[in-house]
């Protein structure tokens, strides 16, 4: 089975968004959260805090490739290897070869890919 994410990219840290606070209660929830933080010899980072350069898709996740994609898109879909192949005239191996990254998907196939996933071809190129 594939595994996209080893660990955690935060390494021992853990992100806590709030949503759905009353506005006339969130520096309320605030505070507490300073407090408790406090306790734990912790600081609060605000989101303005944290470095807002952009990072590339190389960075984030190193072992991406195109391929995979190809399965989300297939597996969103409900598509096994073999109907998707059937659907754009190809061999299942192929799909197989382009999702494991063995197999580069040019313009063509993936205009034909697109049609058949119901996406844009530009996503598998």
């Amino acid at each position: 089975m594939l595994e996209l994410m080893k660990r955690q990219t935060t390494d021992n840290f853990v992100d806590i968004f709030l949503r759905g606070v009353p506005s006339e209660k969130a520096e309320m929830v605030k505070e507490a959260i300073e407090k408790i933080l406090k306790l734990a010899g912790m600081p609060l980072k605000t989101m303005e805090e944290y470095d807002d350069r952009l990072y590339s898709i190389e960075e984030v996740f190193p072992n991406f490739h195109i391929g995979h994609a190809l399965r989300g898109l297939r597996s969103r879909e409900g598509l096994t290897q073999k109907q998707l192949a059937e659907m754009i005239g190809a061999k299942p191996s192929h799909i197989s070869e382009m999702e494991n990254g063995k197999r580069p998907i040019g313009k063509e196939m993936a205009k034909r890919l697109a049609r058949a996933l119901r996406t844009e071809y530009k996503v598998l190129l």
